[in-house]
């Protein structure tokens, strides 16, 4: 397929893409529009839930890429090119997370999604917000002024140093000019540690902080190692529906998609690892302020199994277990069907483990038979998928409007010779 076909089908799909996602959105607007109105936080749990799962896999692609950099790997370097498309994401993935932040400007609704914006929500079995020791502890960093300005900062972070990193390798196919490479390099160095600090920041506000009783000094690297396979999931699929579309037809080989499986099983381990790590600390501290967080994921008040249980003996078994036995194989990581396979699969549980981390909560109940509070339980609603489908659609048209602003691969860049000649 020659270069103006391959843009055309690109700009076809991306086209198609923008659409089915507009489409999403609206519904997925409808359903923030109403729980706004009504006090219900669940769609607006879904919006957030939508942004969580394309936010991790871009931010993945950008550690990875820095890794590669900063390493001076140079079998990636055609793989690399897809990663820099999908970064034209980030901005889209900021004007979407605007609502949220828009909520809470908005008086009596401010804390709806995150309830210590609001020193009047109640707690479950135990007064208010702005009554609560633990709150008033923490209030120099959670507070309305700081909460914006670092969550503005995440974004800035990831756009500067991705936009850099584009621009440098664009450049690289124009000028030939080997000094941005050497650039991107040492940016990537920096770089690296900014994201670490800054992805880390972003999941403590968006997400930790939902029940901001829970102290926890490693979520940071849950969402790290989280992202990191989402991204290497999403990256084997799109490299390989782009070398069957003819993007990269001829140019990806089996050597590239081996490496990229090999990738995905160490950080299948590293994310088992930190999960079994965070609960292990936890369960042996046996602090309150940090056990409830794992009990609520189990069991209701009453000390009846809840249905988190099921979701958490899922991770375990499907997100964990399943993928680490699978990838051992080595024909997974080259027979593509079996490689397209078990990403999906990841990608599927990647999003269950989001529902984990955000959906379940105590919701104040003073009639809950004494206990003071329920647990929101698990479901799975129209406004979840439309999330999802939604912000997904817009990001693939972000990226497929980037391909046309780059060749396929970085045909000047200095290890581009070695990264087409790659062999296992």
């Amino acid at each position: 397929m020659s270069t103006d076909a391959n843009n055309a089908s690109l700009n076809r799909f991306g086209s198609i893409a923008l659409i089915v996602g507009l489409v999403g959105l609206a519904i997925a607007g409808l359903g923030f529009f109403q729980g706004y109105n009504s006090g219900d936080v669940r769609p607006l749990m879904s919006w957030l839930m939508g942004i969580a799962f394309w936010l991790s896999i871009a931010v993945g692609m950008l550690f990875l890429t820095q890794i590669w950099y900063v390493f001076h790997a140079r079998w990636p370097v055609i793989i690399r090119r897809q990663c820099e498309h999908s970064f034209a994401a980030f901005p889209v993935l900021f004007i979407l997370f605007l609502p949220l932040l828009l909520v809470t400007f908005s008086g009596d609704q401010a804390g709806l999604l995150w309830k210590w914006l609001d020193s009047s929500n109640q707690l479950a079995s135990h007064g208010t917000v702005g009554d609560d020791p633990l709150y008033q502890w923490k209030s120099p960093y959670l507070n309305h002024s700081f909460f914006i300005i670092r969550s503005v900062l995440v974004f800035a972070v990831f756009i500067g140093i991705s936009y850099a990193l584009r621009k440098l390798s664009f450049d690289t196919d124009k000028t030939g000019n080997i000094n941005n490479t050497h650039i991107a390099r040492r940016l990537s160095s920096a770089g690296l540690f900014l994201c670490a600090v800054f992805a880390t920041v972003g999941a403590i506000d968006w997400f930790k902080s939902l029940e901001y009783h829970w102290f926890s000094t490693m979520y940071g690297v849950w969402f790290f190692a989280a992202s990191m396979r989402a991204a290497l999931s999403a990256l084997i699929i799109l490299c390989i529906v782009l070398a069957t579309r003819g993007y990269l037809k001829g140019i990806l080989k089996q050597a590239h998609r081996y490496d990229i499986g090999c990738l995905m099983l160490t950080f299948t381990i590293f994310w088992a690892y930190i999960s079994f790590s965070q609960y292990f600390l936890i369960y042996n501290a046996n602090i309150p302020e940090e056990t409830f967080w794992y009990i609520i994921r189990e069991k209701n008040f009453n000390g009846e199994l809840n249905s988190w249980w099921w979701v958490s003996m899922g991770l375990i078994f499907g997100h964990f277990l399943t993928p680490f036995l699978i990838l051992l194989w080595y024909k997974t990581k080259v027979v593509v069907w079996r490689s397209v396979a078990i990403a999906g699969w990841i990608l599927c549980f990647h999003l269950l483990d989001l529902y984990w981390n955000i959906v379940p909560g105590k919701l104040a109940d003073p009639d809950a038979h004494g206990a003071g509070y329920l647990v929101r339980q698990f479901s799975v609603n129209i406004f979840d998928i439309a999330a999802v489908i939604g912000v997904g659609g817009v990001c693939i048209w972000a990226f497929c409007n980037s391909t046309k602003k780059a060749e396929a691969i970085p045909v000047r860049d200095p290890n581009i010779e070695n990264s087409l000649n790659y062999v296992e």
